[in-house]
């Protein structure tokens, strides 16, 4: 079955890349009830910039939406090298999955770079006709903060780690 998938980074400690995959037919819900997370005066939810408590409600909600999360750890290859080495991988699971949609946190900075790595990707592999991707800001799209949520767990480790776990369905070394 075909899902929607959505990424964000970590830099800190080594390189991450974390996805969160949907079913279609659960989209609209999940994008309202992550809207919901967004607080009053908030353009959008960045985990860090939340209070424990925040944190711990936040991810209650994630897990009551039963993502499929797959992260991608690219911590032991040179550092020029991460992102294209994470997406790389992350273009091959996603087409062996059927996905549809793949949508990013917008960086300008790194936007052009991974145009052509994705295209080149996509064609290589033979996914060009069902494979789209989008570069779309976080409070764009809300499932972005999916992601956010669980790289800063993993990142953070001990119980935050212990607490999303769970949701995590594999660890690929990339």
């Amino acid at each position: 079955m075909p899902k929607y998938v959505f990424v964000d980074e970590t830099k800190e400690r080594g390189y991450l890349i974390t996805a969160a995959a949907f079913l279609p037919g659960d989209i609209t819900m999940a994008r309202r009830v992550m809207r919901g997370q967004v607080m009053p005066g908030q353009r959008r939810t960045h985990f860090t910039k939340e209070s424990n408590a925040r944190r711990k409600q936040i991810l209650d909600v994630i897990s009551g939406l039963n993502p499929e999360v797959r992260i991608y750890d690219a911590s032991s290859v040179s550092r020029r090298k991460q992102r294209e080495a994470c997406l790389e991988g992350l273009v091959e699971d996603l087409m062996a999955c059927d996905a549809r949609l793949l949508v990013l946190e917008k960086d300008e900075s790194i936007e052009e770079l991974d145009k052509r790595l994705l295209y080149r990707r996509v064609r290589e592999l033979g996914c060009s006709e069902t494979l789209e991707y989008r570069h779309l800001r976080a409070q764009e799209e809300p499932l972005l903060a999916i992601p956010d949520a669980i790289a800063w767990c993993w990142h953070r480790g001990g119980h935050w780690k212990t607490y999303v776990k769970e949701m995590v369905v594999s660890v690929r070394q990339v």
